[in-house]
């Protein structure tokens, strides 16, 4: 008997990955482009379609391909329109959906790449049997997907829960959005090089990261210095940390939710992260809220929460009789 899948796609603002999925959330075959060699939109739609086709036959026609789910940057679950997404290269609104519709002849679904995280913490990972909770990605940019009384959030516009372009330093560094101060621009790959070399800069103390060229340093590396002991690492840490921390405080504030998950490259720095976030957000939480919302890991680190995610919205959406 033939096992039925979907398609789940994460596309991101550096990389795109994809999988052929299961019911159950068997990923059968996973795939990965970088979406910054695309500067149009087509050329990357093209390309997962070759690719696609070509892991069916792979794996023997193996599925009755009902589906797809796509996560993406300011990704519209209403129009199916990733509309003027800061962190990818292309400009403008894309009819992703239609697209994809196009060339693989299935049904398309779209949201946002951080609420496909979300779905997938919920229906795969650690948000299991929870009705209220925030999932947290953090990459090349901050993107958060909110459930709320067991449904994804997505307010009037589709928009709802951009919490990395809410201003958190009033007139502060300029965002990839235009705008001064954002969440983006401190919690961030592009967020935590640019505190790094802040640090680098202020304090004269010795650091393995003083090793490596600027252009070169990378997130994964000031996280593996940190966990090393680094002072200088675990100071840009412990900054990164408390700016979100404080941050979460006011999520907290009106949203109670019962858990907050770290998914993405800079979550998986771990407790060096997770500690000052967890002291922040104690410090600046109101006394009514205080110690009743967890921040943890994701329990889909290393699977692909954001395919997987794409993926249960898809079976949720179509494929489920």
């Amino acid at each position: 008997m033939k096992k039925r899948l979907v398609i789940g796609a994460d596309i991101g603002g550096t990389n795109t990955a994809l999988g052929l999925v299961t019911e159950r959330g068997e990923i059968v075959s996973e795939m990965k482009f970088s979406t910054r060699a695309f500067d149009q939109p087509q050329g990357l739609v093209q390309a997962l379609t070759d690719e696609i086709k070509s892991r069916l036959v792979e794996v023997g026609h193996d599925g009755d391909l009902c589906g797809m789910g796509l996560g993406a940057p300011n990704g519209n679950f209403y129009t199916g329109m990733v509309e003027q997404a800061p962190n990818l290269v292309w400009t403008g609104n894309v009819d992703l959906r239609g697209m994809f519709h196009t060339s693989l002849n299935v049904p398309v679904v779209l949201t946002n790449d951080a609420n496909a995280a979300a779905i997938g913490e919920m229906i795969y990972g650690g948000a299991k049997g929870m009705r209220n909770f925030v999932v947290i990605t953090i990459g090349t940019g901050l993107g958060s997907g909110i459930v709320v009384n067991g449904e994804v959030l997505y307010g009037h516009t589709g928009f709802a829960g951009e919490l990395g372009h809410t201003i958190t330093v009033p007139g502060g560094r300029l965002c990839t959005c235009g705008r001064r101060g954002c969440l983006e621009a401190y919690v961030s790959a592009r967020g935590i090089k640019q505190t790094a070399m802040e640090h680098l800069t202020a304090y004269k103390g010795p650091s393995s990261l003083r090793e490596t060229p600027f252009e070169n340093l990378s997130p994964k590396q000031i996280a593996l210095a940190a966990a090393n002991g680094d002072t200088i690492a675990l100071g840009i840490f412990a900054y990164t940390g408390e700016i979100l921390g404080r941050h979460l405080a006011d999520t907290v504030a009106y949203l109670s939710p019962e858990a907050i998950f770290l998914y993405g490259g800079i979550a998986s720095a771990g407790d060096v992260l997770l500690a000052p976030v967890r002291k922040a957000l104690d410090a600046n939480v109101l006394p009514i809220f205080k110690g009743r919302t967890r921040v943890e890991l994701s329990l889909l680190h290393g699977k692909s929460a954001s395919i997987l995610g794409a993926a249960a919205l898809a079976w949720k959406t179509f494929c489920v009789k």
